[in-house]
Parts: C-alpha cells; structure tokens; sequence
C-alpha cells in the first residue's frame, strides 16, 4: 500500500494514542511517548511490525502514546493507514 494523503487515528487519552501518517520518501517514525525509557522500544516493535503486513515502506509516521497496549497501537496504526491509502482492504491481511 501507499500513503497518498495525511489521515490520523486514535485519541491523546490516557491508554490510547494519536498516530499521524503523511506521504514521504522512505519510511520515518517518530514517537512520543511518557513511557518511551520502559516501553518504547515494545512501542517501536509493534508500530513497525503492523507497517510490514500492511506493507508499507514509505511515510512518516507520527506516535503520540499515552500508554496504550499493544493490540491498541497495531488498531490505530491500521486504522490510519487505512485511511491515508486508497487502496482495497484485504481484511484476511489485516485480521
């Protein structure tokens, strides 16, 4: 898939997160987070991971966490990514 608008998802309430997705050359993730020292790595693993299955190799990707859960940040990093592609959804993919 390919990024080819801005699209946001999520919230910057506590145990959720705010993840921003704009077109870009390469791929450059950026977090925040209040945990970043004790989770962001776990962060960083799971955001990128959710990146390859939806085989995205190109945006920038902005993480505002306020200590979500992993299964939390794989939804709102789908869901955005969604948004900013227009490309069909393959659910069996994305499940």
């Amino acid at each position: 898939m390919k990024i080819i608008k801005s699209a946001i998802s999520g919230t910057l309430e506590s145990s959720d997160l705010l993840v921003k997705i704009e077109p870009n050359h390469g791929l450059e993730i950026v977090i925040n987070s209040d945990v970043n020292k004790q989770f962001g790595q776990q962060i960083r693993l799971v955001v990128e991971e959710t990146l390859n299955r939806l085989n995205i190799t190109d945006g920038l990707i902005i993480i505002d966490d306020k200590g979500a859960l992993d299964c939390v940040i794989k939804a709102r990093v789908q869901s955005a990514v969604l948004r900013a592609t227009e490309a069909a959804i393959n659910w069996s993919q994305i499940l």
